[in-house]
Parts: C-alpha cells; sequence; structure tokens
C-alpha cells in the first residue's frame, strides 16, 4: 500500500509511514544532570525516538544540588556549565526541546523541596504529557500522581548499556575517566 504525503508531495509506503509514526506525542525527561553524561544522552535519544515532542529539563536550584555544591566548586557541576552542555547535546536532536527549570522557590513553609510545585513547572512549560522518562524505579509513585495521564517509561534503569551515574562521575579522581562520561 502506498500513500500520498500532501505537505511533502512525495508517495511513501506503509512501512515508512509507520516508521515516521511516534509512540507518544509530548514526552519528558528531567533531572540536574550533574554533568550530563552519556547516559543522560541515550536516554534523550532513546525517548526521542519514541516522542513527537521530547523536553529535557535540567531542574537546578534544589536543596540536593545545593548540598553537593557546598563542597563542590567545579565549573563542570555549576548551572551555568550544566545547561550549556545539557543545551547543546539538546540542539542535534530536531524534536528535543531543552528547558532550563529554576527550582530554587519551590519550598515548602518547613524550607524542604516542595515537588508539587516543581510538577506544576514542568505541566506549564510542557503542557499535557503522554509519557515521563527516567532511569529511577522510586520515582514511579512520584510519576504516577504528579502526571496521570502519562505513561512512565524507565530506560536502562540497570544502567547496562552506559554503566554510570552523575555520583559516580562525581566521585572519579581521575579526570581524564570523568571526562570520558561527560558530554
Amino acid at each position: 500500500m502506498y500513500v500520498y504525503n500532501v505537505i511533502n508531495k512525495m508517495i511513501i509506503t506503509k512501512g515508512e509511514l509507520m516508521k515516521q509514526s511516534k509512540k507518544f506525542k509530548v514526552g519528558m525527561y528531567g533531572g540536574k544532570f550533574m554533568p550530563f553524561h552519556k547516559g543522560h544522552l541515550y536516554c534523550v535519544e532513546y525517548a526521542s525516538k519514541q516522542c513527537e515532542k521530547l523536553y529535557v529539563i535540567l531542574f537546578y536550584g534544589s536543596d540536593q544540588e545545593l548540598e553537593i555544591l557546598k563542597t563542590r566548586h567545579e565549573k563542570w557541576l555549576q548551572p551555568e556549565d550544566r545547561i550549556k552542555r545539557t543545551r547543546k547535546a539538546c540542539e542535534k536532536i530536531k524534536n528535543v526541546i531543552f528547558v532550563p527549570m529554576d527550582v530554587t522557590k519551590c519550598k515548602l513553609p518547613d524550607g524542604s523541596q516542595d515537588w508539587n510545585a516543581e510538577t506544576d513547572l514542568v505541566l506549564n512549560a510542557c503542557g499535557n504529557l503522554d509519557a515521563v522518562y527516567g532511569s529511577e524505579p522510586e520515582y514511579a509513585n512520584y510519576f504516577a500522581k504528579a502526571f496521570p495521564k502519562a505513561t512512565y517509561v524507565m530506560i536502562d534503569n540497570k544502567r547496562t548499556t552506559f554503566p554510570i551515574s552523575g555520583t559516580a562521575i562525581r566521585n572519579m579522581t581521575n579526570e581524564e575517566e570523568r571526562k570520558k562520561w561527560i558530554v
């Protein structure tokens, strides 16, 4: 079976049409990206293949990040550098929209992080989400509550494709080894 694509004025086969369709309209993949590494890039590439539009959100200013930055002052951990690196990596994928998101004011009265306020920021930036991507099983319940209409898709949660984490990179003492993982 052939289909005439009016917009591009070309004939495509049914198989080619199926390859073009995406599983989800709008997806989101987010994190602190301290630093943005090859495992993160793999997740972005994987999710972008399933979504018509994928938002990649770099959350900065969280309590956890600020705690790390109290003792770690390297340039590659600073928000400005992480934003620059992540933006550059995302620009190479045509259906990805990069959003740096300041969460410093998302606090509860006791001063702790307010994830519900962060959820509102995400929904304001992205609109309705069909899919939320991550690698952490412990986020499944939060995502189900925060984005009830979205499917939580875990990508390589055992880190077999890229056996690395931001924590592992921050703990590396060999600068050359660290550089191999950072995007």
